[in-house]
């Protein structure tokens, strides 16, 4: 089809605006302290956003391109807004670490020592060693790279079963 819709550009106002709903989430979990606390429950919204939201996407993307879509076009278009959503957040994240709070990996790392100091199980030794590693993996830049990793992973699953489910070829008569 040669009026075929770019996937890259279709996918960048979805991409952003769910980078903004996660950025969203965390703003509202750290306000509230829950973030500090270390309840997960405002995130399984957004393990419930992002599949349908990615995969809404492709619907809307389906309806621009005349009805059609290819399995390559249904990931394309759900890689691209899984990846870009990584981006915006790690950009917010990095920004949050570095300039907004940035001793919240400090705090953070204090709740979980504290947190792991219950258990009669652990030795210091054990706790200091999850701690390091934890504020390794847990930083800015290292968590972000993995985020973004784990979104466009999460974006090729959710675009393939989409892309499975919607797609559509072009007749060629």
């Amino acid at each position: 089809m040669e009026n075929q819709i770019p996937t890259a550009k279709f996918s960048i106002n979805y991409g952003i605006i769910l980078g903004l709903i996660l950025i969203l989430i965390h703003v509202l979990m750290y306000v509230s302290g829950m973030l500090l606390e270390g309840k997960q429950w405002p995130m399984y919204l957004y393990y419930a956003i992002f599949p349908a939201f990615v995969i809404f996407a492709i619907s809307a993307y389906k309806k621009k391109n005349s009805g059609f879509l290819t399995l390559g076009q249904a990931l394309k278009t759900g890689i691209s807004i899984a990846a870009l959503s990584g981006l915006v957040y790690a950009i917010y994240n990095g920004i949050f670490n570095f300039f907004i709070e940035p001793d919240f990996i400090d705090q953070m790392m204090e709740v979980t020592r504290e947190k792991m100091m219950e258990n009669p199980n652990m030795t210091e030794e054990q706790i200091e060693m999850s701690i390091k590693f934890a504020k390794k993996l847990g930083g800015p830049i290292i968590g972000s790279a993995f985020f973004i990793l784990l979104s466009v992973f999460f974006g090729f699953i959710y675009s393939l079963i989409g892309g499975l489910i919607m797609r559509k070829k072009q007749d060629l008569y």
